[in-house]
């Protein structure tokens, strides 16, 4: 899969079409190529996509070539439709499609206009080698980004204000077989917060569930301020074990919890979430920060499998930093402090783990006041306490 982060800078290249020198002076600006189209919240479905010619988003997404680049100017973007990245419209391994923020922009696809519904996403991803890269995605009456294809990059996204989970990677539809659940998707240097839903207990932050194929990886993300919960890996009996999942580097924080201080009492409030039902699937789990999350930081929830857990921490809980109480997982090097109750622990622990069971250990004193975080240059997470960062 080729990726192409971090995109300041990047220089374009116009194609002009079929002017001659004749009729140059007469002739009005050719369009760019199919292989790159500008879009704004005020172009025109006919418009040529050029940068100061822009079309709309749909109507890019319609016209732009495989391994293309769309590019969204500026703006809010008021859409009552949800936007579908379509099957067979994406790119290849080495050359995906992109659906990019203009440089230096910022676009805000707003879906105010949908009523809750599962049936009403924002961005529905069901194409492959695609690569998402700088947009705002707020107030789908469902997910605001749904990820149902493969082999998909999401990037320096913000999921915000949806009435579901902010990102969520299943299945397409009932009929899906599993050998084509979504696999190998990469969520990175994306945040996801205040999403809720009217019941208050499905709006998760990130969640690859249910139905999602392997190798997904959420890496460098934010999960905070979600209904309920950060993660969630849930898992169901009568569609059996997901594919294995890695959370690498991320932070989950005040899950539960909205931003202006409401709650709803049906919501779980777990910081990661991490299965469901009995069914055993091997997540990797490793380098991440729970802080301060309405019910536990990290929990099995069921998942009777052997996850690899490692090099986590776990600060302030309303119960258990480390809720696992089945299982044969492996944990090492993960630290707990302030928990509301002792960490419960079942499987392959030993002594390089600071869990919690009473009072805080000696690596507590690292985590002494405010929490504060951001993404560097390079799009990794950095994040301190007391203005002294965490190193992992």
């Amino acid at each position: 899969m080729r990726t192409r982060p971090f995109i300041a800078g990047v220089s374009l290249v116009a194609v002009a079409l079929g002017v001659t020198s004749a009729n140059a002076a007469q002739a009005e600006p050719a369009p760019l190529a199919d292989t790159v189209l500008y879009a704004s919240p005020d172009g025109d479905d006919g418009a040529g996509g050029t940068e100061s010619d822009p079309t709309t988003l749909t109507s890019a997404i319609d016209r732009i070539s495989s391994g293309g680049t769309i590019y969204l100017q500026g703006g809010t973007y008021d859409l009552a439709e949800t936007v579908t990245l379509p099957e067979g419209g994406g790119g290849t391994s080495g050359a995906p499609t992109e659906l990019f923020a203009a440089p230096g922009e910022s676009p805000v696809l707003d879906f105010s206009a949908q009523s809750e519904d599962p049936a009403n996403r924002g961005i529905a991803l069901e194409g492959s080698h695609w690569h998402i890269h700088g947009l705002v995605v707020e107030n789908a009456g469902d997910n605001g980004i749904f990820i149902s294809g493969s082999d998909n990059v999401v990037e320096r996204t913000v999921t915000r204000f949806n009435r579901d989970s902010g990102l969520q990677i299943s299945r397409r539809d009932s009929s899906t077989p599993e050998s084509d659940w979504p696999a190998n998707n990469l969520v990175v240097t994306s945040v996801s917060h205040d999403n809720v839903d009217s019941d208050g207990e499905d709006a998760d932050g990130f969640a690859a569930k249910l139905t999602s194929g392997p190798g997904n990886v959420f890496r460098y993300t934010v999960a905070h301020n979600n209904i309920d919960d950060g993660w969630d890996l849930y898992t169901k009996s009568d569609t059996g074990p997901i594919g294995a999942v890695t959370v690498e580097d991320s932070l989950a924080y005040e899950n539960g919890t909205l931003s202006d201080g409401s709650q709803a009492g049906n919501g779980d409030r777990n910081g990661f979430k991490l299965g469901g039902e009995d069914i055993g699937v091997d997540h990797v789990i490793r380098g991440n920060i729970a802080y301060d999350n309405g019910k536990h930081g990290f929990t099995y929830n069921r998942n009777v499998g052997s996850m690899t857990v490692s090099d986590n921490i776990s600060i302030g809980s309303e119960e258990r930093n480390y809720n696992f109480d089945g299982g044969s997982s492996v944990f090492r090097g993960n630290t707990s402090c302030d928990s509301g109750s002792n960490d419960r622990i079942i499987g392959d622990s030993d002594s390089s783990n600071q869990f919690w069971s009473g009072s805080n250990g000696a690596r507590c004193s690292s985590y002494d006041g405010a929490l504060d975080w951001s993404f560097d240059a390079d799009g990794s997470l950095s994040v301190s306490f007391g203005g002294t960062p965490v190193t992992r």
